[in-house]
């Protein structure tokens, strides 16, 4: 559901995908180069697609470039079948934030931000007021702290595995709805492209 061509312009002239333009111009071996050119590039190199991807997810933009599709003039079993899509549709884009990397997530960004916050008070409350007589039980806050934001952690990156499969097969499984109605001629994909982000106007 990713619109190749939106991506391959949006690589191409906004400055916000500079460094994956850099990178296929770096595998092309040239600068200058069209939307065509980049757009290959997406359809060939999985790697430097992911990279658009990722960059899209961690700045909150949808990879999903197709709007849901609207029923009003469709027969009745093409709206069964658009129904069902428009529903998988919108749960991907709920399950989108967890097809980020855990590792590059807000979440463990958040956990090491508390953990520094609680470091910096217990050295806080030990030296600067002179709590030295209650340092073992602060050092033993700090140490169960950390334990928990531990146990958080491991937790968040279970969930972000499991939401992530289940977008994986969500994703599989819309591409070949939206394949099978329109080889029964419901509607054309490319109707319902979404051509460029708001947020990049």
């Amino acid at each position: 559901m990713l619109n190749y061509k939106r991506a391959a312009l949006e690589i191409k002239d906004v400055g916000f995908y500079n460094s994956i333009l850099d990178d296929i111009e770096r595998l092309l071996g040239k600068r200058k180069l069209s939307a065509d050119e980049i757009e290959i590039v997406l359809k060939e190199n999985s790697e430097i697609l992911n990279s658009y991807k990722q960059l899209n997810v961690e700045y909150n933009l949808s990879n999903i470039h197709l709007k849901n599709i609207d029923t009003k003039e469709l027969d009745s079993e093409c709206q069964k079948e658009a129904d069902e899509i428009n529903k998988n549709l919108d749960t991907l884009k709920e399950l989108e934030p967890y097809t980020l990397d855990f590792e590059q997530s807000s979440t463990l960004v958040i956990i090491f931000s508390i953990e520094f916050f609680v470091l910096f008070s217990v050295q806080y409350f030990i030296v600067l007021l002179d709590l030295k007589e209650w340092q073992m039980l602060i050092y033993s806050i700090f140490a169960s702290s950390v334990l928990i934001a531990w146990w958080y952690a491991k937790r968040e990156a279970k969930k972000f595995e499991t939401n992530s499969k289940k977008y994986e097969k969500l994703y599989d499984k819309t591409l070949k709805l939206i394949d099978k109605a329109e080889k029964k001629g419901c509607f054309k994909k490319e109707d319902f492209y979404i051509d460029k982000s708001d947020e990049h106007v």
